[in-house]
């Protein structure tokens, strides 16, 4: 029984809460829509890391070839596609 509430214990102190992403302001969403756009895409759900690291994230985002996620730096260049 002791082992089994030590477990217990270890396990919650070990399990870390997902950290929700911010919306971006107005000025940032307008930024990713374009630099999306610059690939010929549109739409999706635009999103800000709320870490701190200046990376943004367009999700759901449809393109000819099919729907994508986009994550863009903090200079809103796109440096990581990928197919969903």
């Amino acid at each position: 029984m002791n082992r089994l509430s030590i477990a217990a214990v270890a396990l919650a102190f070990a399990a870390v809460p997902a950290i929700a992403d911010d919306d971006p302001s107005a000025d940032e969403a307008a930024k990713i829509k374009a630099a999306v756009a610059e690939w010929g895409c549109e739409g999706g759900e635009y999103e800000k890391e709320s870490e701190g690291t200046g990376v943004y994230e367009a999700e759901d985002v449809k393109c000819k070839s099919g729907q994508y996620d986009f994550r863009l730096d903090k200079d809103f260049k796109v440096f990581v596609i990928t197919k969903d």
